[in-house]
């Protein structure tokens, strides 16, 4: 294959989220600053001009190039004609969805939205490079071959001057999808990561659609409550929620007004509701089939990238089932089992007052159920890992191990980290999406740490370095 040439050079960054503030619906959706893409088009063209240790540079984009998941595109009446699909009375509320033309729709808004970074990318496989996207959550709907065509034919658009047929199958051809991992025997692993994060899982790696309805790509725990109650929420971010607790989110509640607060409790009811119903569809005679189709897809990548079936199955064996396989996952999730903690214990204190004023020694029994909802909600505490960093880290140390490579790369938790993992090194690649936080100069918003992996194979060993994009340099710079 292609993108297992010992000739290349590889540049690999991830998390750009392009599309991200695309959002048609009431919500408010933080604006991405302008520097990103402007940096992201510099550190591309920057290193189409700087000539690799080999034949060419190859760009791998570690996941969630495109933040389907995240944007909110309404149908309106001149595109729903186009779509083949018809929406679902959720997609009308909340958004086109997963389905294929659904997620061409998306793709066309994004590369208008970001044109500038379109034209860099095509320039740069114009020139003889390769680019090779692998899915993450956000962009799962890369899955589709359809929405892989409409991408290559949109980088295809801005190539100057136009190409001639046999050209124009060769750029094509120097673009290619991953839907799992990126593989170099001896040198590399980079997946996105997002299969160890059970939060954002899909149970059939290369099969992600939907049990009932095939025509979508199915949705995951993070999706349905960004759709759900994040995107139609003014204030309410999609990022550090692993740093809040209950009484964060009763708080944030509270700002919001009785009718705010109303609101919000009704969307994460109808979010909840459709967790179950995802759970019951995982449930479903329909599941075999999907298993079925993700069996046969597993099998030709193995014969294809010439892994034996054993360390495939190693590899699924260490991936993190859905949040929503089970009723005590989801419950937690959304910290409905410490609501349901704490009304236990203010009922059992309720009962406690009332036994004592008639027959005394109630603030023993009182004194226990505190203690009691203490120690519970602080074992509930520690089994709610929202945070993946660690998880991916342990991870990495197994597929260097599985693989036999120096570098395991990853992306996913937006925060750059080489570190050692068993017998390799564990690379996470950090993120390139910022916000431009309301009411605050850009220049003082969230500074994304624009980093990205620079890999080479020199006298048949292989050399990573961790580097981070100068805004005011324009150049990279390692990072210690």
């Amino acid at each position: 294959m292609e993108h297992l040439s010992p000739s290349e050079s590889l540049l690999v960054f991830s998390d750009v989220h392009l599309g991200s503030d695309l959002n048609d619906g009431p919500g408010t959706t933080p604006r991405r600053t302008l520097g990103i893409d402007r940096d992201l088009c510099a550190l591309v063209g920057h290193y189409r001009a700087l000539r690799p240790n080999a034949d060419r540079w190859r760009i791998v984009v570690a996941g969630d190039f495109i933040d389907f998941a995240g944007m909110t595109i309404a149908a309106d009446a001149s595109t729903l004609a186009s779509l083949e699909t018809e929406l679902t009375d959720e997609e009308r509320e909340h958004g086109v969805g997963g389905a294929r033309d659904h997620v061409r729709l998306k793709l066309r808004r994004v590369a208008a939205r970001h044109a500038d970074l379109f034209a860099e990318l095509a320039r740069f496989v114009a020139d003889g490079h390769a680019l090779t996207l692998v899915h993450g959550n956000h962009d799962v709907e890369l899955h589709w071959d359809a929405v892989q065509d409409d991408f290559r034919a949109a980088l295809l658009a801005h190539v100057e001057g136009g190409l001639e047929e046999d050209e124009r199958a060769a750029f094509g051809a120097r673009i290619d999808f991953q839907p799992w991992f990126f593989y170099r025997p001896g040198v590399v692993y980079i997946e996105h990561g997002h299969q160890y994060d059970p939060f954002c899982s899909t149970a059939h790696v290369m099969a992600p659609l939907h049990p009932l309805d095939p025509r979508r790509v199915v949705r995951g725990f993070s999706d349905i409550l960004l759709r759900y109650v994040v995107r139609q929420t003014r204030g309410l971010k999609e990022h550090g929620h692993e740093k809040l607790g209950l009484t964060d989110y009763i708080a944030f509640g509270a700002r919001l007004g009785f009718s705010g607060m109303f609101a919000l409790l009704v969307r994460f009811i109808r979010a909840i509701l459709e967790l179950f119903r995802l759970r019951r569809a995982y449930l479903s005679e329909a599941r075999h089939v999907l298993r079925e189709e993700h069996e046969r897809r597993v099998a030709k990548l193995a014969e294809a990238m010439r892994i034996g079936r054993d360390r495939i199955d190693a590899l699924l064996a260490l991936q993190a089932p859905p949040i929503t396989s089970s009723v005590r996952g989801i419950l937690a999730s959304v910290l409905l089992d410490k609501l349901a903690l704490g009304l236990f214990a203010l009922l059992a204190l309720a009962g406690l007052a009332i036994f004592g004023a008639f027959h005394g020694y109630g603030w023993l029994g009182g004194f226990g159920v505190l203690v009691a909802w203490s120690l519970l909600h602080r074992h509930l505490s520690r089994q709610r890992q929202v945070d993946p960093a660690a998880q991916l880290h342990v991870r990495a140390g197994q597929l260097a191990s599985i693989f036999q490579v120096a570098f395991v790369v990853m992306g996913h938790t937006h925060a750059p980290v080489v570190a050692p993992a068993g017998a390799g090194t564990y690379v996470n690649l950090g993120s390139w999406t910022e916000e431009a936080e309301e009411g605050v100069d850009e220049a003082s918003s969230y500074q994304a740490p624009r980093t990205h992996l620079v890999l080479h194979v020199k006298d048949g060993r292989p050399e990573a370095t961790l580097c981070a994009w100068s805004s005011e340099e324009r150049a990279p710079r390692p990072v210690s």
